[in-house]
Formats: C-alpha cells, structure tokens, sequence
C-alpha cells in the first residue's frame, strides 16, 4: 500500500515506504489522533519490548540511538501528550493534527517517520494506517534497514491489530 492521499508524510523525502490498514468499527466519536499516538505505545506485545531491548544492546555498538530503559515507560506514558516536541523512548512528535500523528527520529545513519491515520470513512466504519517512511543517509543505512525489514513489518502488523483491539475496548 502507498502513502494515503490525506497523511502528512507526503511532504517528506524518503526512499523507502511501507504502509498497512485495517478496517474496523465504532461507534465511539471520541477516538482521535492523540488516542492512536498513546496506544501506539502501549499496545504491542510484550515480545516487542524484548525486541526493542535486544535491539538496543546490539545497535549501541556501532554508535546508534537507543530508546532509553523501558523500566519506567507507564510513568513516561502518563505524561505523554502525543504533542510536537514530545519524545518517549526512541520516538520523537513530529505533528499532529485530529486524525494523524507523524513521530520518528533522525540518527546518522537514517531518518524514518511513522504516520498512525485514523479515517473515519463511513461511520460507523473506521481505518487505521500505520505508514512508515525511511530516508537512508549512508551505505551502512540501507544495510541496516535491509536486516531488520522482517522484524519491521511484523511489528507493524501486530502494532495495527493491538491498536484496533485497544480502540475497540476503549473506554
């Protein structure tokens, strides 16, 4: 899937895209971007947070941005806004607007953006889509994207079902 028409990351340069939807339904009105941007943090599963931990250790090595210790990160999440210039763990607020939040993070060897889209299409039928784009800045970049795009794109499909399960129990 490309890029949707109405996100903000059509204004960005990358060299990479990808991008997953899902469909679902609620009635609820009060689902806006900063609800997906929060949940967006504390709906993955926990063999994500292992993930994210394993990645850190290796990635500090060679000089790259970690996202901090996951210990107080319910504490970090209560705080958390989902405002531009905001930051929680590797993820820094980009934008925002009602229905879409723009976080990622430059480091030296690429920029990447995540776009959470909410659409309310037809109500009570509602999508969400998790866009992230990639501006590699060297070799090693694209190498490092390379390895792991299969860990990304499973990441990012359990993110959109967690998402949606969250909404969907909202309250």
């Amino acid at each position: 899937m490309k890029i949707p028409e109405n996100s903000l990351l059509r204004s960005y340069r990358y060299n990479h895209a990808d991008s997953y939807k899902q469909t679902f339904i609620s009635d609820r009105t009060d689902i806006n971007s900063t609800t997906v941007g929060k949940l967006f943090f504390s709906s993955g599963p926990k063999w994500m947070d292992r993930l994210f931990m394993l990645r850190n250790r290796l990635v500090k090595v060679f000089g790259l941005k970690t996202s901090g210790d996951l210990k107080d990160r319910e504490e970090q999440l209560n705080r958390f806004q989902c405002e531009p210039g905001e930051q929680l763990g590797l993820f820094n607020v980009f934008e925002k607007n009602d229905e879409e939040v723009i976080i990622g993070e430059d480091d030296k060897h690429l920029n990447f953006r995540v776009s959470l889209l909410l659409n309310n299409t037809q109500k009570p039928q509602k999508e969400l889509i998790i866009t992230t784009i990639v501006q590699f800045n060297n070799r090693f970049g694209r190498f490092y994207f390379a390895v792991i795009k299969p860990f990304h794109t499973a990441v990012v499909r359990s993110m959109v079902k967690g998402i949606i399960r969250e909404l969907q129990v909202y309250k």
